[in-house]
């Protein structure tokens, strides 16, 4: 009770107040994702993305040096191919986009380590994450499909696959197919509760993969939905994900805490582009202090239980940090 309770005596001095702070933010905590076009020397400045660019397999090679030299561990890779089918038959192509800049990092960026999101929606004609009939996105034949695509990923090198699709069973699909590929060292990082957000449409812009006909509210989740969260997290760790992801981030702060009170295997959160590209216009426009939001907004994702976070202002946070 006041005057013998005063919790402001705590705070008073920066030497204290880092002695007695709960979350810590570090460069390791945080995943940078990479686009990866055909081409050399392109360095394709995303316009609905301001600061970000599609890198060709060179630049994405000079791209990861300075992340990883900044004391950021990983990357996350999504492909933007040169052309795109019914199937996605890119996305597992020997020589695809991804497989070729997976090769490249792993030879020219030791001890980087290197995740490949794993879907079809960047490879597919009609912008889907799955196998098309009628107008639907079949489940079951689909992943066949990201099983090989996560093979294909494993075989080039990949240190951590990440399935973001959506479907049914995918998790237990590509466990098995790694497995008896030989790759059953190869964690999978699960994007396990991803909701329908209108949080992506940057990025679905930077990799040119809006649907072309209907949403995917069909396989992504309600936004409405928290119980199913959890359901779909503790499915997919019992189908063998290594690691859970939500997404987006900011806007399921309490579905980051509940999942991490549900699982007990590493979560993730992704600071998806809509929540990067808000944070961007609005300071550009001189409304807020870019550099205070971005770590004040990384702190409350791993405050309320993300052990690691994938954001576009990976490289910028790390500097902050070792900054301060």
């Amino acid at each position: 009770m006041f005057p013998i309770q005063r919790p402001r005596r705590l705070r008073r001095g920066e030497i204290l107040r880092r002695m007695v702070r709960e979350t810590e933010l570090s460069p390791s905590d945080l995943i940078n994702p990479l686009f990866i076009c055909p081409g050399k020397g392109v360095r394709d400045p995303i316009q609905a993305m301001p600061g970000c660019c599609r890198f060709s397999v060179d630049e994405a090679v000079a791209e990861a040096q300075e992340v990883l030299s900044l004391g950021v561990p990983a990357v996350i890779l999504f492909g933007i191919p040169p052309s795109k089918d019914a199937e996605g038959g890119g996305a597992w192509a020997e020589d695809g986009i991804v497989q070729q800049a997976v090769r490249a990092l792993k030879q020219r960026v030791p001890g980087l380590f290197v995740i490949t999101d794993v879907c079809l929606c960047e490879y597919t004609d009609h912008g889907h994450c799955g196998k098309i009939e009628k107008g639907e996105v079949l489940n079951d034949p689909t992943l066949a499909l990201l099983a090989r695509t996560a093979v294909s990923h494993a075989r080039s090198g990949s240190d951590m696959v990440a399935p973001s699709d959506m479907m049914d069973g995918r998790v237990a699909a590509i466990r098995s197919a790694l497995d008896e590929q030989g790759f059953q060292q190869t964690p999978i990082l699960s994007y396990a509760v991803k909701y329908a957000s209108a949080f992506y449409g940057p990025f679905r812009e930077a990799a040119g993969s809006a649907p072309q006909f209907g949403d995917r509210k069909a396989y992504q989740m309600d936004p409405a939905n928290a119980r199913e969260a959890l359901r779909e997290a503790a499915l997919d760790v019992e189908e063998g994900a290594d690691l859970i992801l939500v997404k987006p981030a900011m806007p399921c702060l309490d579905i980051i805490h509940r999942v991490r009170e549900s699982i007990q295997v590493p979560v993730a959160a992704y600071q998806v582009s809509g929540e990067y590209t808000m944070i961007q216009a609005a300071a550009e426009r001189g409304w807020i202090d870019a550099n205070k939001i971005i770590l004040e907004s990384l702190l409350a994702i791993r405050r309320a239980g993300a052990d690691l976070i994938l954001t576009y202002f990976a490289k910028q946070a790390a500097r902050l940090i070792r900054a301060d």
